[in-house]
């Protein structure tokens, strides 16, 4: 009975969570434009570190414990929008040059098995 309640907790919790971060996704409009998921990155900058130490203090004074303080995140200065687009344009690109290369390899498969069943 307490591992039904278990699994239970654990699909509410992820579902949770998944569904917290579609919000977060719709509401932030992080799919439309590129300069508005830029501006969210730079938020997410300045406000998380902040937190995760803010937490991590909270977390000591409660519990005792010593938490050690983590690095600095790394400066992230270079366009969002071109790293995405190239990355767009070779997935793109390869797509676009899978019928062509599947008609050579079976092309070179057929010859390949007409060779080794003479």
């Amino acid at each position: 009975m307490v591992s039904r309640v278990w699994s239970v907790m654990r699909f509410l919790l992820k579902g949770s969570v998944a569904g917290g971060a579609t919000y977060l996704v719709y509401d932030q409009d992080l799919l439309g434009p590129s300069d508005k998921s830029e501006a969210a990155l730079r938020k997410a900058q300045e406000v998380v570190p902040p937190a995760v130490h803010q937490f991590s203090q909270y977390v000591s004074q409660q519990t005792g414990l010593q938490i050690p303080q983590l690095p600095a995140p790394p400066k992230i200065n270079f366009p969002i929008r071109e790293s995405w687009n190239s990355g767009i344009i070779k997935v793109m690109s390869a797509l676009s040059a899978v019928p062509s290369k599947a008609q050579e390899y079976s092309r070179e498969g057929w010859q390949y098995v007409k060779e080794h069943t003479k």
